[in-house]
C-alpha cells in the first residue's frame, strides 16, 4: 500500500534531517518534543523543508537513501530562509 512519505526537516541553524513516515505531521511533532530520532533531540525546532510521496515502504526507503546522497538538493534546502 502506498502510504509512506519521505521528508526532510530543517532547523534554524540549517541542519537537515531526512526520514520516512506514514504521518509526517505526527512525526515532526515527535522530533520537536524529543521523542523522535536521537539526532534531532535538542536541535529543534524542526520545520518541514521538503516531502515526497506516497510510496510503498521499500520505495520510501530507497528514496530516503537517494535524498541523503543528493548534495544539490541539500544545498538548496540549507539556503531556504524561514
Amino acid at each position: 500500500m502506498k502510504d509512506w512519505h519521505v521528508y526532510v526537516l530543517r532547523n534554524p541553524k540549517g541542519i537537515l534531517y531526512t526520514g520516512i513516515s506514514k504521518d509526517t505531521g505526527r512525526r515532526i511533532d515527535e522530533h520537536n518534543n524529543g521523542t523522535g530520532a536521537k539526532f534531532t533531540r535538542g536541535r529543534g525546532p524542526w520545520t518541514m523543508a521538503y516531502s515526497e510521496g506516497p510510496f510503498e515502504h521499500g520505495e520510501a526507503l530507497r528514496r530516503e537513501i537517494a535524498l541523503k546522497k543528493d548534495t544539490k538538493l541539500k544545498a538548496q534546502l540549507k539556503t531556504i530562509s524561514d
